[in-house]
C-alpha cells in the first residue's frame, strides 16, 4: 500500500460482495489472501447481517444468532483464524445451553463425559441412541474437515468427492436416506423425542422426523464442538474480520445498499447502490436469500433460480424480543443461554419453544451500568406477518410478546418486574433492518441430502453463499459454504479445507 491506495496488477481479479455476513465475509477475505482485489458492500452501519449486534438505549443487542459453535481445535472458526492469522473475541461455553422441559433442567455440557452423564440421568433407554448419533457425527464433522463440495456442480466435485470418501463416510452412506427419527428406539421416551425435535429445530431448522440423520446427529453434537460467546456480542465475528480485509488492502462499505446486479451477455458485471454508484467486478458473491438475489437481478433472472424460487417454500422468520432487564434481578453465575419448551404436548415454534440468550455480567459493552441485555427468539412461519393490517400486527406482536416473556419466568420466576426495555422484532423488522425477502432466517431446514442447494445462481460468476447454501445455518455453516465457493473461485481447496 502507497498513500492508503492499492496498487493492484491489471490482470488481478475483482470479487465483489453483496453483505458482510460472515460467508460473505469468509469468502472475501479467503479470495484476499489468495491475492484477488476485494470489494464488501453493506446497506447497514455495522457488520453481520443476521449475525450482527446492534446498538440501541445503552444496550448492544444481538440481531439473531446469539452463540456460535463449531471453535474445536478442527472447527471451522478454529481454522478460518489459522489460515489468516486472527484471533476470535471469543470465550467457552460450559454449559452452551439448559433445557428447559417438562418440569426438568437438561444442561447441555461440553464435555461427552458430562454429557453422558447427563442424558443418562433424564432419558432412560435412550443410550443405544446417543452412541449412534455420536458416531455419526464424529464423521460428518471430519467430512466437514475435507474438501467435500456438496452437492457436486461439476465434474471435478464428483472427483474431490471420490477422493473424500473415506471408509468411515462410505459406511454412514445409508444415513443419507433416512431421518433422526428413524435412529430413535421403539422405546424412546415422549421425553427424548420433544428434545430431539426441539434441539433440531434450532440447528437443522427441522424436527427429528425429517432431519437428514447425518446432517442431524451433526447439529445434535454442536455443544461438545466448541460453543462460544463472542464478547461484546456476536457481530464482532464479522467485526474481526472487516478489521481483517480492510488490514489487507481490501474494501468494505458501509452505507452501500445495493439494488440492481446487472448482467450482460450472460454475465453478472457490476452492481448499482441505491445512491447510483456503480461498482464493476469480474466475480460477484450474493450474501442473500435466492428471493432476495431474484429481485436484484430485476428481469435478468435465470430459469433455474426463477423455478428455485416459485418452487421452494419460504424459510422459517424469527420473532424475537430484545430486553433490558436490571442484573440484581437474575442469579449469580447463571449460565448464558436458555431453550424453553412450555408445552411438550403442543407444535414447536411460534412461542412454544423459546431460546433465551444473556449478555454475561462480565462483559460490561453490553448494557448500561447494572442492567443485563437479553435476546429472546422462536421459530415463526412468515406469511401470516406480512397478511395483517396495522392493528393486527400490533395485536399479534404484543401476543408474541407475552408468549416469550412467560418462557423467560419459567426460567427466571418474576423477572417481568424488573424489565427496563422490552422491544420486539417480528420478520417484518428482519425484512427491513437486513433486507431479507420476507424476514427468512436461518436457511433451508436440512431434511434431505439430496435437495441440499448449492451456491449456483444460473449465471456463470454470480454465487450465493450464507445461510442459503448447504451446509446451511450458523457461523460455522456458512464459513464452510463460503470457502466451497472460494475453492471453486481458485481451482484448489483452500487452507481451510486442507486438514485431514
Amino acid at each position: 500500500m502507497t498513500g492508503g491506495i492499492t496498487h493492484y496488477p491489471r490482470e488481478t481479479r475483482t470479487a465483489l460482495i453483496i453483505g458482510t455476513g460472515m460467508g460473505g465475509l469468509t469468502a472475501a477475505a479467503l479470495l484476499l489472501k489468495a491475492g484477488w482485489r476485494v470489494i464488501v458492500l453493506e446497506a447497514q452501519t455495522y457488520p453481520g447481517g443476521c449475525a450482527g449486534t446492534f446498538y440501541h438505549r445503552g444496550y448492544r443487542f444481538d440481531a439473531g444468532a446469539t452463540l456460535a459453535g463449531g471453535f474445536e481445535p478442527a472447527g471451522p472458526h478454529t481454522r478460518l483464524a489459522e489460515t489468516l492469522g486472527l484471533t476470535w473475541p471469543v470465550q467457552p461455553l460450559d454449559p452452551a445451553w439448559v433445557v428447559h422441559l417438562d418440569g426438568h433442567q437438561i444442561h447441555q455440557w461440553a464435555t461427552r463425559e458430562a454429557w453422558r452423564e447427563e442424558r443418562a440421568r433424564h432419558f432412560a433407554a435412550g443410550e443405544s441412541f446417543w452412541q449412534t448419533q455420536e458416531r455419526l457425527a464424529d464423521v460428518a464433522w471430519r467430512i466437514s474437515q475435507r474438501h467435500f463440495p456438496w452437492p457436486p456442480l461439476t465434474f471435478n466435485d464428483i472427483v474431490a468427492l471420490a477422493r473424500a470418501a473415506t471408509p468411515a463416510v462410505i459406511g454412514a452412506a445409508p444415513m443419507a436416506f433416512r431421518s433422526v427419527a428413524h435412529l430413535l428406539p421403539r422405546s424412546a421416551s415422549p421425553q427424548l423425542r420433544v428434545f430431539l425435535d426441539a434441539q433440531l429445530l434450532i440447528s437443522a431448522q427441522t424436527t427429528a422426523g425429517s432431519a437428514n440423520a447425518l446432517y442431524g446427529c451433526a447439529a445434535l453434537d454442536l455443544p461438545r464442538r466448541g460453543v462460544c460467546y463472542v464478547q461484546g456480542g456476536m457481530g464482532n465475528l464479522a467485526q474481526t474480520l472487516v478489521t481483517w480485509i480492510r488490514a489487507h488492502g481490501g474494501e468494505v462499505h458501509y452505507r452501500h445498499p445495493v439494488e440492481r446486479v446487472v448482467v450482460r451477455n450472460g454475465r453478472a458485471v457490476a452492481v448499482v447502490t441505491k445512491a447510483g454508484a456503480i461498482f464493476e467486478a469480474d466475480v460477484i458473491l450474493a450474501n442473500v436469500t435466492p428471493w432476495s438475489l431474484h429481485q436484484l437481478l430485476n428481469g435478468a433472472v435465470p430459469p433455474g433460480l426463477r423455478r428455485d424460487v416459485q418452487h421452494r417454500p419460504p424459510t422459517w422468520g424469527a420473532f424475537t424480543l430484545y430486553v433490558g432487564v436490571r442484573a440484581e434481578a437474575l442469579p449469580p453465575h447463571t449460565p448464558t443461554h436458555h431453550q424453553v419448551i412450555l408445552d411438550p404436548g403442543a407444535p414447536l415454534g411460534e412461542g412454544n419453544s423459546v431460546f433465551i440468550s444473556i449478555s454475561p455480567a462480565d462483559d460490561p459493552t453490553r448494557a448500561p451500568a447494572g442492567m443485563r441485555a437479553l435476546t429472546l427468539s422462536t421459530h415463526t412461519a412468515v406469511a401470516p406477518w406480512w397478511q395483517l393490517d396495522p392493528e393486527a400486527y400490533l395485536r399479534r406482536s404484543e401476543a408474541y410478546t407475552q408468549r416469550l416473556l412467560e418462557a423467560l419466568e419459567v426460567v427466571f420466576p418474576g423477572i417481568k418486574s424488573a424489565l427496563h426495555l422490552c422491544l420486539p422484532g417480528t420478520p417484518r423488522t428482519f425484512a427491513f433492518y437486513t433486507r431479507r425477502w420476507r424476514g427468512v432466517v436461518g436457511g433451508f431446514p436440512q431434511t434431505s441430502l439430496w435437495q441440499a442447494r448449492g451456491p449456483q445462481t444460473g449465471l456463470s460468476n454470480l454465487w450465493l453463499v450464507g445461510d442459503s447454501v448447504f451446509p446451511g445455518q450458523s457461523t460455522a455453516g456458512v464459513i464452510l459454504g463460503a470457502a466451497r465457493v472460494v475453492a471453486h473461485l481458485l481451482g484448489k481447496p483452500t487452507l481451510l479445507q486442507a486438514k485431514v
